[in-house]
């Protein structure tokens, strides 16, 4: 029996736009290609992209935005990851983790201390296998009409070796990302 070499992990780039061309590419035309639409919310785009193609179609994608937050009543920074999506043929053969980890080392040089996403509870095993952290508190989010309680769940990563949450009411000061 010969020892096969472990295929190398897929390489992450730095996507210089993500469009719904982009997004349809990896997801196909669905109406609720992330399965939220019924959280009725209105989200922001992203400003950093990083996706992973295979013969040069775009398979998967993570996006970052920095955000305001108040957490305490302490205004602060955090860097959302948002847009996370993997084309549906290709998941389970670790595509999420590259492309999220390669995400949140560059939000590591962004300056916040913690990373935020929100997601369907059915993916926070996905997210807790990457590292991240579920928030047990209900977190506000602005909306066009006001701010409401964010209904997917938070969960956060820290962006520096000790950092940790901080306690008291979270509150993101923009639409969610």
């Amino acid at each position: 029996m010969t020892d096969r070499p472990s295929p190398a992990p897929p390489t992450v780039v730095r996507l210089t736009e993500y469009t719904k061309t982009e997004q349809s590419e990896i997801l196909g035309d669905s109406a609720d290609p992330f399965g939220v639409a019924d959280a009725g919310l209105t989200w922001l785009p992203k400003e950093e992209h990083f996706g992973i193609r295979q013969n040069g179609r775009l398979v998967a994608h993570a996006g970052l935005l920095r955000l305001p937050v108040s957490i305490g009543g302490v205004g602060t920074q955090v860097v959302g990851v948002g847009g996370v999506a993997v084309a549906p043929e290709l998941r389970g053969q670790g595509l999420a983790r590259s492309v999220v980890s390669a995400a949140v080392d560059h939000a590591r040089t962004m300056g916040p201390l913690h990373g935020i996403l929100f997601c369907r509870s059915s993916l926070v095993p996905l997210y807790q296998r990457l590292g991240w952290r579920t928030l047990e508190q209900d977190v506000h989010v602005e909306q066009p009409e006001g701010p409401v309680v964010m209904p997917l769940r938070t969960m956060w990563t820290p962006l520096r070796d000790g950092a940790s949450w901080p306690t008291g009411e979270v509150r993101l000061l923009s639409l969610p990302m």
